[in-house]
This record gives C-alpha cells, sequence and structure tokens, in this order.
C-alpha cells in the first residue's frame, strides 16, 4: 500500500463521487463523511462494499446471506452473521485484484481504518473512472459503426440510383433503336457528302483564284493597252502637227495607225468577250458560293449536333468515371463492412459465449439458490424439532430438578432423623 498505482482521493471527494454514481435513495442521502472520518463505521463500509459488488456484478446484498449448510451441522444459527462478511470478503478479494489492491483483509471489513479505507475506496474510485470512461467509448464506437452503417445505406442507394441513370443515358430504348439506326446511317451519308461537297468546293476555290489571277492580268493588260492608245493618240496630233509636206509618209502612218486601231479594236473585242465569260464565270461562282454557304450551313448543323454528342459521351464518361469512383468507395465500405460485420460476428459470438454463460451461471445459482432454500427449510424444520427436543429435555430437566429437590429434602429429613436416632442410641448407651 506504499506504493500505489492510482491517486488517493480526499474523504470528501469519496463520499460525493460514491453518493453520486453508486449509491442511490435514502442510502445516498445518509453516507456522509462520518461514516469513514475520523473512525470508519463497519456497518456503513460493508453496505458500501455491497453496493459496489451490485453495481460491477449484478450480485444483490440478499445473495451474500445466503449460503449452503451441511446436514450434520450443528447450531447453524451461529453462521448468519458471518455469512455475509465471509462472502463480502471473498468477492472483495477476487474485485480489489483488478484494482491493483492485493492486500485486503477481513480487519478492512470487521474494525476498518481511516488510511486503508480511504486508499481502498480511492482504488475503487479509480476503477470505476476507468470503467466509465471505457463504456463511453464503447458507445462512441457503437454510434459512429450506426452512422457508417447509414452512410454505407445511403452510398448503396446513390449508386444503385447511378446505376440505373447510367443504364437509362447509355441503352436506347427499342422504340428509338431503328431512328437510331437511321440517324447512325444518314449521319455517316452526311459525312461521307459533306467530304465530297468540300473537296469539290476547294477544287472551285482553286480555280475562282486561277481566274481571279487571270482577270487581274488581263485587267492590267487593258490599263496597259489604254496607256498605249492615249500615247499614240498623242503622237498622232504630235505628228499632224508635224507633217506637212510629205503626203506618202503621212498615208503610210495612216495605214499603220490604221493597223493599230484595228489590232487594237480587235484586243479590246476579245477582252470583251473574256470579260463576258468571266462575269458568266463569276455568276457561276455565286451560285456555287450560294450552295457552299448552304452546304456549310447544314455542316455548321451537323457540327453542332456532333458537338451535342461529343457532350452527350462526356457527360456519359463523366457518369462512368462517378460510377468508378462510387464503386471503389462502394468496395471499400464493402471491406469496411466486411471488417465491421466480422468484428460485429466476434462481438455477438462474445456475448452469445457470455449469454450462455450466464443463463448457464444463472441456471446454476437458481438451483444453487433452491438447494439452499431447500436446505435452509430442512434447517429450519431441524432447527424446531431440535427447540421441541430442547424444551421437551428442559421440561425433563424441571422435572428431574423437582424430584432432585424431593429427593434431597427427603434425604435431609432422613439424615435428621437418623441423626436423632443415633444421638437417643447414644444417650441410652
Amino acid at each position: 500500500m506504499t506504493e500505489n498505482t492510482f491517486p488517493v482521493y480526499k474523504v470528501d471527494a469519496i463520499v460525493t463521487f460514491f453518493r453520486t454514481e453508486v449509491l442511490t435513495g435514502q442510502e445516498a442521502k445518509h453516507f456522509t463523511k462520518n461514516d469513514l472520518a475520523p473512525s470508519p463505521k463497519p456497518d456503513a463500509v460493508q453496505r458500501l462494499y455491497m453496493r459496489i459488488l451490485q453495481l460491477l456484478y449484478r450480485f444483490k446484498p440478499e445473495c451474500h446471506y445466503m449460503v449452503p449448510f451441511s446436514e450434520n451441522i450443528q447450531h447453524p444459527q451461529l453462521h448468519e452473521w458471518p455469512t455475509a462478511v465471509m462472502s463480502v470478503y471473498l468477492r472483495m478479494r477476487q474485485f480489489l485484484r483488478m484494482c491493483y489492491v492485493y492486500d485486503f483483509s477481513l480487519n478492512d471489513l470487521l474494525a476498518p481504518k481511516v488510511k486503508r479505507t480511504v486508499t481502498i475506496l480511492s482504488g475503487i474510485m479509480n476503477y470505476l473512472h476507468f470503467r466509465k470512461q471505457r463504456l463511453d467509448m464503447t458507445m462512441g464506437h457503437q454510434e459512429r459503426f450506426r452512422e457508417d452503417m447509414d452512410k454505407l445505406q445511403a452510398y448503396s442507394r446513390g449508386t444503385k440510383d447511378a446505376q440505373k441513370k447510367m443504364d437509362k443515358l447509355t441503352t436506347i430504348p427499342p422504340e428509338q433503336q431503328a431512328e437510331a439506326r437511321e440517324l447512325d446511317s444518314a449521319l455517316s451519308d452526311l459525312q461521307t457528302n459533306t467530304m465530297h461537297q468540300y473537296q469539290e468546293v476547294n477544287a472551285i476555290n482553286e480555280n475562282i483564284a486561277e481566274w481571279k489571277t487571270e482577270m487581274a492580268e488581263k485587267s492590267q493588260k487593258l490599263t496597259q493597252l489604254k496607256v498605249d492608245v492615249a500615247t499614240l493618240k498623242e503622237n498622232i496630233g504630235k505628228l499632224k502637227s508635224q507633217i506637212v509636206e510629205s503626203p506618202e509618209e503621212m498615208k503610210i502612218q495612216m495605214e499603220k495607225m490604221k493597223e493599230n486601231v484595228k489590232n487594237i479594236k480587235l484586243a479590246i473585242e476579245t477582252a470583251d468577250e473574256r470579260l463576258v465569260g468571266l462575269q458568266s464565270n463569276v455568276q457561276g461562282v455565286t451560285h456555287s458560293e450560294a450552295d457552299i454557304q448552304l452546304i456549310f450551313k447544314l455542316l455548321q448543323d451537323l457540327q453542332s449536333s456532333m458537338n451535342k454528342t461529343q457532350q452527350h459521351q462526356e457527360e456519359a464518361q463523366a457518369l462512368v468515371c462517378v460510377y468508378e469512383a462510387q464503386q471503389k468507395e462502394l468496395k471499400n465500405h464493402s471491406v469496411e463492412e466486411g471488417q465491421l460485420k466480422r468484428s460485429l460476428g466476434m462481438k455477438m459470438d462474445k456475448e452469445s459465449k457470455q449469454h450462455m454463460r450466464r443463463q448457464k451461471k444463472k441456471e446454476i445459482k437458481d438451483q444453487y439458490i433452491e438447494d439452499v432454500l431447500g436446505q435452509c427449510d430442512n434447517v429450519h424444520q431441524k432447527r424446531e424439532q431440535i427447540a421441541d427436543q430442547i424444551q421437551e429435555r428442559d421440561r425433563d430437566s424441571q422435572h428431574l430438578r423437582s424430584q432432585m429437590t424431593n429427593l434431597r429434602d427427603t434425604c435431609s429429613q432422613e439424615t435428621e432423623k437418623a441423626q436423632v436416632t443415633h444421638h437417643r442410641h447414644n444417650i441410652n448407651v
């Protein structure tokens, strides 16, 4: 007791703790500091130990007074008081080992001292604190387990709903499968047509670019021809001013000028013809551009539909990712559920075994109590028989005593008579 592994509390703290945690009703009200200090009361200490055993082992105080007796025991009434004390002593010795108190003796029940009772009660108080803490922890674990089970059920429901949504999004109903196939075939045809039209449009754009380059070159040539005509007209005017005497040269130059004018007219006519052809070509190109714009609009519509399908596919992929993540979470939760179920199974097995043991102990105790009660009845019957025998013997002894007193009286009378006769005989002699 000199080297304790638990703190030694004060008397006030011990009294308040046991009044609130162990004792109930009138016992808690009547339990005070005077029951422990300055001199502990044996009855209060024994009652407190009985309530502690009742709290921990469900061992009621009435059970301490029931002890089996053998049939040949003499004077069983003498054993009624020590049975309760010995029962409390034996059970407290078994219990106080868990509180690290190993030197509990009968004097701690019959004649308790202040220091020893305070140390013993502080050890019990420390153990009860530890027991309460562990019970709170187990209750917290049970609540967490229930919350985890609720979460697991909620997650399983969410995964089932997500699976149903995925099935609805991914699977096409049988009524729309024919339409979906037709749409797929139409999309493939449109894609092939758009590819051909893209190729044709590219070819037409190349031709338009070539025609534009030719138009630019021809327009440059026309401008150069116009500039040449203007220069020729200026030269003609200059030559007319300079021509005075040479008509032959004038005629030759005029012929040359006429030939040049004819050539220029022919070039202009050919240029006009080419312009008309180019204009017709440009009109055809504008018509083709309108067709191309229509095709481009159709392609844009197709692109938007393709984007929508891609968005649906991305959503489906995202849902698949979410489904996979939820499946992983489900697997983790299933593993945790398996572990919890195993632990629950172990706990249930332990509890069932403990329940079976408790039932067996209870049955043994019930049989034991019945045997004890039967033995007690037998003892009471024997006690009554013995009491009757004792009364009869007392009567016999009283009768014998009366006879003895009578015999003593007769003996005393006869001795007196004998003495008188002997005295007379001596006188006569």
